[in-house]
């Protein structure tokens, strides 16, 4: 787990140098260029239903028992360890 948090957090620090709001895409190309299996990236929307950008764009890499979940804010990055869902992802809802 704790190699998938670093590379969870170098990508995304790589992804935000050279966009500090990144797309959807791209951040799940990212992660998956990185190593992490692309079944086990959960990626938020980046805009809203009316078109608009979000505040937060979050991504989870399922790991075992955890979810290693990225977001990015306002050009910054932070990463954490959450446990998975009993639905066995790490996200709730059908954005994947």
């Amino acid at each position: 787990m704790a190699a998938t948090s670093a590379t969870v957090e170098t990508t995304l620090k790589n992804l935000v140098a050279g966009n500090p709001k990144p797309d959807q895409e791209a951040l799940r190309s990212a992660l998956v260029s990185a190593g992490i299996p692309k079944a086990n990236v959960e990626v938020s929307v980046s805009r809203t239903p009316t078109g608009l950008d979000v505040d937060a764009l979050e991504a989870a890499a399922l790991t075992g028992g955890s979810c290693v979940v990225g977001q990015i804010r306002d050009g910054g990055v932070l990463v954490t360890v959450l446990p998975v869902l009993a639905t066995g992802k790490c996200f709730v809802g059908d954005a994947r």
